[in-house]
């Protein structure tokens, strides 16, 4: 009899309670260190905490891989039950998560790790595929090997409304910011699907609203065999119009089956500031 077969995923995933709970996926938080406390992602602190912190403050957070430890215990649980656990990592450019959660796979039997090579729900939407490989009966290593020869079809990105949180957190200059601030610049991030670094794409100029139906626009015009069956519109928090306008957009110009607004996790929100929204989606 083929054992059990348990999803894990680092809780960057982003899924919402609804997927979380449809496939059955068990989160382990990653830590963020903010004024000197360790707290555990998206458990007890949240990215308008973080957000409220800085505003009163002037400080943002540290984040903080999983520890190999951690995973082993994690892990343990389900092995010492018999079952075959499938872990999705955050994008090994990322974070050392990935390399301590396979470190802490080789002391343990039937645990497979794997590198998302994408953050937020881009993870998560490999985490879909992996559970719903389970649902079919796969084994544990089947299920990882597919997915991932998957990861190279994900295609995440976010608008920034402002880079004031990345010249904070020292990604980009002070300057960069400002001059992007005063010429109402709004940069489009995008993440290698090969991975998970992030890179600077077009620097989009103007409102908002103007901005995100643009570029959800061009986003989904840049290929001609999209997976229409889920897509996330995912934000660090945002005025609920901006994200209608989005779906809206999503609508006319490529719709899809599902659509899944989720808010981002404090490890990706701190970096990227409040009102930063991106679409996240598969090609075939």
């Amino acid at each position: 009899m083929s054992k059990k077969v348990i999803l894990t995923a680092d809780s960057t995933c982003d899924l919402g309670e609804e997927l979380k709970a449809r496939y059955n996926v068990f989160y382990y938080p990653l830590h963020i260190i903010l004024d000197g406390k360790d707290y555990l992602d998206n458990v007890d602190i949240t990215p308008s905490e973080i957000f409220q912190a800085y505003y009163d403050k002037k400080i943002l957070p540290k984040t903080a891989a999983v520890n190999i430890g951690e995973y082993q215990e994690f892990f343990k649980q389900f092995t010492d039950e018999g079952c075959e656990v499938v872990h999705i990592n955050l994008g090994s450019a990322l974070s050392s998560s990935h390399k301590n959660a396979v470190l802490a796979a080789e002391e343990l039997e039937g645990v497979y790790v794997v590198d998302s090579c994408n953050l937020s729900t881009g993870i998560g939407h490999i985490v879909i595929k992996a559970g719903q490989l389970i649902e079919q009966g796969l084994s544990g290593a089947e299920v990882a090997e597919q997915v991932r020869g998957m990861t190279g079809k994900v295609h995440s990105s976010f608008i920034l409304d402002t880079l004031k949180f990345m010249a904070a957190g020292g990604r980009c200059s002070t300057v960069v910011a400002l001059g992007a601030n005063l010429l109402n610049l709004k940069p489009c991030i995008h993440v290698n699907n090969a991975d998970g670094s992030m890179s600077v794409g077009k620097k989009y100029r103007g409102k908002l609203d103007k901005v995100l139906e643009q570029y959800v626009e061009e986003e989904l015009a840049k290929y001609d065999n999209i997976d229409d069956g889920t897509i996330f519109i995912t934000h660090s928090g945002i005025d609920k119009s901006y994200v209608e306008l989005v779906r809206k957009t999503i609508e006319r110009v490529h719709p899809f089956k599902e659509y899944h607004e989720t808010i981002a996790s404090c490890t990706i929100s701190c970096h990227c500031g409040p009102n930063t929204l991106g679409i996240l989606f598969m090609t075939k």
